[in-house]
């Protein structure tokens, strides 16, 4: 075969020490592969150079042909490597090609693949950190839900005795007197109640019997025992302010310690997917009316906590099953049918509550039922109150003949009287909330307008004047409970930071947030009074200017807040808000929501009318619940007010907390103990002002 001599000229000292790494050498390799013939090397360091370099195409020819001119292969050997070497340059050419498109490709691919990797990592990494947020929030969720679930199954379980009790008086299982001592001993166990076995509870009134009378002697608890006669319930029905009351009531007073269940009509309306654990006593509970016994259906469960008790009545079934709640022709007669079901439950199952609370002219009949005719039947103990929303004493609702009364047992002839039932402008009629107030202990008369709240003030309820002159020992004033859902700083969506009496940290930034808004100075430890009035027609307004202009001389910031629209009561108020130096008087009008809230929030005292004068606001109430202490209104002095409702029950745990302080004495006591105000501030956060006035009322009639 033919020999090709390649020639290379590299400098002596500068020679590689592997050929083999050389890309000249690489290239040489691949053009002998594809030229297939043998390839040998001579290096010869003939003179100095400072590249490598091949032999010119034309001397290594030369050179070829005189090597094997000898031979006679001359003619062959030139044809022989023109044509491999063309053939070698076309194959090396398209594998260029092809090789450098691959690359080129799969560099794309992989620049591709790099970045769809990076946001993967990134995806990855943000499932994993949503993950974990999800993980911590579920676990935070579990613990709220069985801190909740443990409350609500505390509570289930001890009305699930209770109403067994009930159950076995009524099925003859035990008498009157073992029910007294089963409830009784129930609930001096509500601490540890919820360690009954509940396979227990899913058995029979037998078995549950035989577990009760096992209960360990401790745990004890004490508290008095309310039942609500009623016809509303928040949230099985309402139609009125009654239904949120009863609810919000029942569950302030269980969280004192007391033991409140409430009996309503088992209207065909009630929204029962409410109701926990209802179930129907298997047994008839019969009651008088219209000279004779009717059966009535009972149906037990839980609301809210609260033990519930529904009477449907049997013969008499289209009483309750209709659309409306109240509205009725015959409504005196339905709740009569009910007032006297209730008591006929109550003494049959042996119950013997400590008060029974019943509610406006569709209850007050209760009151005449229970001291002529069930007073004697083992309830000896019990006491009435009365609760009033809205004083219409003339309706017709509440003036009937009295041959109705003998419908539910009760005598006409005996309680036709004037010192009773007999009306006293209609002496042919008697007048059903009179009798309530009559022969209840106390009652509790909570206005629902400005014009009802003052015409109570002045002991000038139309038709009833001489009543009320007559019992005015017994009535308590009481305002109407906070929406808790709305008026709440723990929970208030309008406030810049929440805050309670646990932490009250979050008034602080209230404050400022509300000097922010209202372009005051800003300085946290700038005393703030607010004023809110729905109208100022009790208030000097020369007084109050003048109030304002001395107390602001001490680095003090008012805001007066004006939701009615008397246009020159707001541009004197605004004037004087010019004249006041340094700023410190902002005006606000209008029914601003939020601003209102900021105000109750961020003020450290709070000015306000009498609750008669102004009682739908709610100032004082709202004042206590958001950490700002209440100041009556005199304008003249300002001092505390001094109106007759000072001797109220309001009053007193008005007066418990502040005493009868005037602006100037708060504002003292603020600058010279911080730390005895912040307390009274917190003890007046915790205050339940419309709880406080029934638990004071329970207690006082318990003792009568």
């Amino acid at each position: 075969p033919a020999v090709l001599f390649f020639y290379f000229v590299v400098p002596r000292q500068n020679l590689p020490k592997s050929l083999a790494l050389s890309p000249a050498i690489r290239t040489l390799e691949k053009m002998q592969s594809a030229a297939n013939f043998p390839l040998k090397w001579n290096l010869s360091p003939l003179v100095s150079s400072s590249k490598v370099q091949l032999v010119n195409l034309k001397f290594r020819k030369a050179h070829a042909l005189h090597c094997l001119r000898s031979e006679g292969h001359e003619e062959n050997f030139e044809n022989s490597f023109q044509d491999k070497l063309g053939v070698s340059s076309v194959i090396k050419e398209d594998k260029h090609k092809d090789i450098w498109s691959l690359f080129r490709e799969a560099q794309q691919n992989i620049l591709y693949l790099n970045k769809q990797r990076l946001a993967a990592v990134e995806e990855l990494e943000k499932l994993k950190n949503e993950r974990v947020e999800l993980l911590e929030k579920i676990n935070q969720l579990e613990e709220e839900s069985h801190i909740v679930v443990k409350k609500a199954d505390k509570s289930s379980i001890l009305w699930e005795l209770l109403l067994r009790v009930d159950s076995m008086v009524l099925n003859g299982l035990i008498g009157t007197e073992e029910a007294s001592s089963m409830r009784q001993l129930v609930r001096e166990h509500q601490a540890n109640i919820s360690e009954f076995p509940l396979d227990v509870l899913q058995q029979g009134d037998a078995q549950v019997l035989a577990e009760l009378r096992q209960l360990p002697n401790r745990g004890k608890r004490n508290g008095l025992h309310v039942i609500h006669i009623c016809t509303e319930m928040d949230p099985l029905v309402s139609v009125g302010p009654l239904a949120s009351y009863i609810t919000g009531l029942s569950c302030a007073l269980q969280g004192k310690g007391y033991l409140v269940e409430v009996i309503l009509p088992k209207y065909s309306t009630l929204d029962l997917d409410e109701v926990e654990g209802l179930r129907e006593i298997e047994a008839d509970a019969y009651s008088y009316f219209n000279g004779q016994l009717h059966a009535n259906r009972i149906w037990n469960g839980v609301v809210s906590g609260v033990g519930v008790t529904l009477i449907q009545p049997v013969y008499y079934g289209s009483m309750f099953s209709r659309d409306k709640v109240y509205g009725y022709s015959d409504d005196v007669d339905r709740f009569a049918y009910f007032s006297r079901a209730s008591l006929d439950y109550i003494a049959k199952s042996g119950k013997q509550p400590d008060v029974l609370h019943i509610h406006n002219w569709q209850t007050a009949i209760v009151g005449p039922l229970f001291w002529d005719v069930f007073v004697n039947q083992g309830l000896e103990g019990t006491r009435i109150l009365l609760t009033c929303q809205g004083f219409d004493s003339k309706a017709s609702h509440c003036l009937v003949p009295p041959e109705k009364l003998e419908l539910c047992g009760l005598d006409p002839a005996s309680v036709h009287r004037a010192d009773r039932l007999q009306d006293n402008t209609n002496p042919q009629l008697v007048n059903l909330l009179k009798g309530g107030i009559v022969y209840s202990n106390k009652v509790v008369i909570m206005p629902s307008s400005p014009s009802e709240g003052r015409t109570l003030h002045r002991n000038s309820i139309p038709g009833l004047e001489p009543t009320l002159a007559v019992h005015k020992e017994k009535l308590c004033f009481a305002p109407f409970g906070l929406d808790n859902s709305k008026w709440d700083p723990s929970i208030d969506v309008y406030l810049p930071e929440n805050y309670s009496a646990e932490d009250i940290r979050g008034k602080s930034i209230c404050k400022v947030e509300l000097q922010r808004q209202l372009g005051l100075v800003e300085d946290v430890s700038t005393t703030i009074v607010g004023c809110i009035f729905s109208e100022i027609s009790g208030v000097d307004l020369e007084s109050l200017k003048s109030l304002v202009r001395r107390t602001a001389k001490n680095d003090v910031q008012f805001v007066i807040m004006m939701m009615n629209e008397d246009q020159m009561i707001i541009k004197e108020l605004e004037k004087a808000q010019d004249e006041i130096e340094g700023g410190n008087l902002k005006v606000v009008t209008g029914n601003n929501e939020v601003v209102s809230h900021l105000i109750f929030a961020g003020s450290d005292i709070m000015l306000y009318l009498n609750f008669f004068q102004d009682p739908l606001l709610q100032v004082p109430l709202k004042a206590l619940k958001y950490g700002t202490v209440p100041i009556e209104l005199n304008p003249q002095t300002g001092h505390v007010g001094t109106h007759e409702q000072e001797a109220t029950t309001t009053a007193k745990i008005f007066n418990s907390l502040f005493g009868r302080m005037s602006l100037g004495q708060a504002l003292d006591l603020m600058k010279k103990d911080g730390r005895l105000w912040e307390l009274k501030i917190m003890e007046a956060m915790e205050k339940d002002l419309c709880c406080d006035v029934h638990v004071s009322a329970y207690t006082s009639i318990k003792n009568l």
